[in-house]
């Protein structure tokens, strides 16, 4: 039984590894994203820096691990099997749960899974010991207070609460003032931000940079000072008492002294803001590292510790020796926690998930328009049209002079951002100083704030206050948003009663349970790792397209526009004949699995065709105004008539889909096969198509093939009148004939549309 017990533990340390890696490449978002966003270095230096910063944080943490110990369950009545049951429960629901948020590419919390998946796993151990009649040492019966620490859980939620509204709140007011101030077009590093190319005063510009420098270097070294460091072995009673003492005099003559520095060396022409940035990257990432580590190993290793116990003291006896030795605090040996830094620092550089997790805070706070990740909502959409009528409400109040002034303020058409860039240094130095000061009040404060929740929020509300959300791009980023925060409350329901059932499955199922547990733990990681792996491979599209909002050069800007609606095509026509044949099968074969799938997969193909069209209309705008007019005409009737043949295969679709459901009798064989035959001519045609073969045969071809269907939707209508035909069936042919002709109709625009809009030279 020891052996079994051993095996857990390793399997315990073994999943602490892949949790280190799998929350790294989440919560890499909350240091990362603003120096990235605003290209203020080149990807591998930021992610150097944050490197850096991660394992200082990691090395220098006190390594206290008190939640995992007695944070939330009381030890002293949990057996060392109970333990095990929780933290192997634990740990299988928390790997699983990042890793499925993390391919989604939407940022969670580690500190909420972690906190309501013990919560969910000593919750269930605690409920069979009442049901049992569990009694403390003086004979009284146990209750659930006695047994569980839920203020720990309640200041978890509170904390939520607060950090989503107040980060968003400040965010949005923080960055308002500080574009008032700044304007999109500025004086920085002896260049300009404005299109213009007009220069400011040296002098001015110097000043208003150096000062806001200055407040931005002391709240991020007090940041790191108090939430960076407060843990660390530096951080002796002595120095918190000094500094506890002096507050203000170190705040005060930190702004006074970072004030008149960032002042010289923005006169000197040096990269003020860039410092900035990177300086509150490092700072972020080392409190991350040295403040959630625990939310990565605290579990594993306070698992560790207690087998180390029971194997000392337990005498075999796993169901009645109690943990009393988890009720003490300890400090992690040193080794664990460098060990736990090379980890993290290697995730961090290498993890492909890592990119995609930040680049949903970024799309989410970009400035300018792009391809957006989420689509619209209801709920988006009242919002959208209610922040209107009150801000059209409230516009009548302004001073028709004031708002003018405002608006010449938030001119953001009058700047240019760094090639690449989704936001400007501005933006992103707001993004990192409020994060880093929010969660240093929340520390001082005692508040559980999480580094998620208040950078992701902060981001957001900055991006709001930029009017960085147009009326065309709003509803899609309040639905991000959304979507990002209903995931966030997701995780903790999730998490609490995901690891409730797999705890209570281990209790009663023994060691096979935890055997089988293991065993679905292992292969769910490698089947959604193996299915990321496919989903993450960047289309050639997609890739571009960025290669086009990158560019500058318009004439490169138009070579990739037609390959990027060359392959659009090309795509969109592959699939279409791919559906349209399994479509067609399974309404024949009466296969309902079949054609639900296909209907699913017409759905996603119509979203699809309708994101290229936004993306390619974004790129019309970089190429040269004469020739986007030129071509857009030729090119809506290309992506128009692409649209129209997936319309029409959802229109074939939804009758069959319904007659097969319903169990109606099929179409007689003898027309099946005639219908067959002039189906894989129009397969034919439209491969013909995807090798941009000459436009002129295929649409004489498509013309014969449209009379073939003409005569035979004829020959249809008159058996229905003359024999004995099932309605039901034949109608749904019928409109199967049909919607296949209009199909050709919609082929015959397309290749008149790609051909004129020369795809190819």
């Amino acid at each position: 039984m020891n052996t079994l017990f051993l095996g857990i533990v390793i399997f315990l340390i073994v999943l602490a590894v892949f949790d280190l890696v799998v929350g790294v490449s989440n919560d890499a978002v909350n240091f990362m994203n603003s120096a990235i966003g605003a290209k203020v270095a080149r990807y591998r230096t930021v992610v150097a820096i944050a490197a850096v910063g991660v394992f200082v944080g990691a090395s220098l943490s006190n390594g206290m691990m008190d939640v995992a110990r007695h944070g939330i369950m009381t030890p002293q009545y949990f057996s060392f099997y109970d333990v095990m049951c929780v933290f192997l429960a634990v740990m299988v629901t928390d790997v699983i749960l990042l890793d499925v948020f993390n391919t989604l590419g939407m940022p969670t919390s580690t500190t909420v899974s972690m906190v309501f998946e013990l919560l969910g796993g000593a919750f269930a151990i605690a409920l069979l010991h009442i049901f049992h009649g569990a009694t403390a040492a003086d004979g009284t019966l146990l209750s659930l207070g006695d047994l569980l620490n839920t203020e720990k859980a309640i200041s978890v939620i509170l904390g939520i609460f607060l950090s989503v509204a107040i980060a968003f709140v400040l965010g949005m007011m923080v960055q308002w003032v500080a574009r008032i101030v700044f304007t999109f077009t500025y004086r920085v590093n002896g260049r300009t931000t404005a299109q213009s190319g007009k220069m400011g005063s040296l002098v001015a510009s110097s000043l208003k940079i150096g000062i806001f420098g200055g407040l931005s270097v002391t709240t991020i070294v007090w940041f790191l000072l108090i939430n960076g460091l407060k843990g660390s072995t530096l951080m002796t009673p002595e120095v918190k008492e000094t500094i506890s003492q002096n507050t203000w005099l170190i705040i005060g003559g930190g702004i006074a002294v970072f004030s008149v520095l960032m002042t010289l060396l923005s006169a000197m022409k040096l990269p003020v803001l860039k410092f900035v940035v990177l300086l509150g990257t490092f700072a972020l990432a080392m409190a991350f590292a040295g403040n959630d580590l625990v939310n990565f190993v605290g579990v594993p290793l306070t698992g560790l510790e207690a087998f180390l116990d029971y194997m000392a003291n337990g005498n075999g006896e796993a169901q009645n020796y109690m943990m009393r030795s988890l009720m003490h605090s300890v400090h992690t040996p040193a080794f664990y926690l460098v060990a736990a830094g090379v980890v993290m620092v290697l995730a961090l550089v290498f993890s492909k998930k890592a990119q995609n997790v930040v680049k949903t805070s970024v799309d989410l706070s970009r400035q300018d328009e792009g391809d957006e990740m989420f689509g619209s909502s209801g709920v988006a959409r009242t919002l959208v049209r209610s922040s209107r009528s009150i801000a059209n409400g409230l516009t009548t109040l302004v001073p028709s002079g004031v708002a003018r002034w405002i608006d010449s303020r938030f001119n953001a058409d009058a700047a240019v951002l760094k090639r690449g860039a989704a936001f400007d240094e501005i933006r992103a130095t707001v993004n990192l100083v409020l994060a880093g000061a929010l969660v240093a009040l929340g520390t001082s404060l005692k508040l559980p704030l999480s580094t998620t929740y208040v950078t992701f929020m902060v981001a957001m509300g900055a991006s709001l206050a930029d009017r960085a959300w147009s009326r065309e791009s709003a509803v899609f980023r309040i639905t991000g948003v959304l979507s990002v925060i209903g995931g966030w409350f997701i995780t903790a329901g999730v998490a609490f009663m995901l690891c409730f059932l797999v705890c209570i499955t281990l209790f009663f199922g023994s060691f096979v349970a935890m055997a089988a547990a293991i065993a679905i733990a292992i292969f769910l990681l490698i089947r959604s790792h193996l299915r990321y792996e496919k989903s993450n491979k960047t289309s050639e599209t997609d890739e571009l397209f960025n290669r086009i909002v990158r560019s500058s050069d318009k004439a490169e800007c138009w070579v990739l526009l037609r390959q990027h609606v060359a392959l659009t095509i090309t795509n969109h026509l592959q699939l279409i004949a791919e559906t349209y044949k399994s479509m067609t099968d399974a309404f024949f074969y009466e296969d309902y699995r079949t054609l639900k799938h296909t209907t699913a997969v017409i759905e996603s193909q119509r979203k699809k065709i309708k994101r290229q069209r936004r993306k390619q209309i974004i790129a019309q705008r970089r190429i040269d105004p004469v020739l986007s007019i030129e071509k857009g005409t030729w090119y809506f009737l290309t992506i128009n008539s692409l649209a129209q043949m997936v319309y029409g295969l959802k229109r074939m679709g939804e009758p069959c889909l319904e007659h097969v459901g319903n169990n109606f009798s099929p179409v007689p064989s003898k027309y099946i096969q005639e219908f067959i035959q002039m189906r894989n001519e129009i397969l034919q045609l439209i491969n013909r198509a995807c090798h941009a073969e000459t436009m002129a045969l295929i649409r004489g071809d498509a013309d014969k093939l449209q009379s073939q269907f003409s005569d035979y939707r004829r020959t249809i209508i008159h058996d229905m009148q003359a024999k004995q035909l099932n309605i039901e069936s034949m109608t749904v042919f019928l409109n199967l004939i049909q919607e296949s002709q209009q199909l050709l109709s919609a082929l015959r625009h397309t290749v008149r549309g790609a051909n004129k809009f020369e795809l190819t030279t």
